[in-house]
């Protein structure tokens, strides 16, 4: 089975191109890849068939061999530091409550600071 790492592939159009190991490129449609692999980034390396289509060489039952490491997954913090972060960010929160029970939104830099904060554990615990 040829191998192959993807070229570039658009999520929203479907399909992309795999730099095939012996130099060539091979058109990647999004149904011959796996269901877990919605979005292949690229670099990713790929085994998969080859198919003589309308416009060349497309990709048949691509397999994902090594998966492109997830630049997001390789800046998180380590858990046990985010733990602190989120206990802290809870005491902020737990105020936040209060003071919106009492009728009042956090005003000014205040409110900006809870939404960064929040953005911002977001972002470590969906990477």
């Amino acid at each position: 089975m040829p191998t192959g790492k993807v070229k570039w592939y658009d999520a929203d159009r479907g399909f992309g191109f795999i730099a095939s190991a012996d130099g060539g490129e091979v058109f990647l449609h999004a149904s011959a890849l796996p269901a877990d692999v919605p979005s292949p980034k690229p670099g990713t390396r790929v085994e998969f068939g080859v198919a003589d289509g309308r416009r060349g060489p497309s990709a048949l039952s691509v397999r994902v061999v090594d998966p492109q490491p997830s630049v997001a997954k390789a800046k998180r913090k380590p858990p046990s530091e985010m733990a602190g972060i989120v206990e802290d960010l809870m005491r902020v929160l737990d105020r936040t409550g209060d003071q919106l029970r009492r009728g009042k939104y956090p005003e000014g830099e205040a409110g900006k600071r809870v939404a960064t904060m929040l953005r911002a554990v977001a972002d470590n615990l969906d990477s």
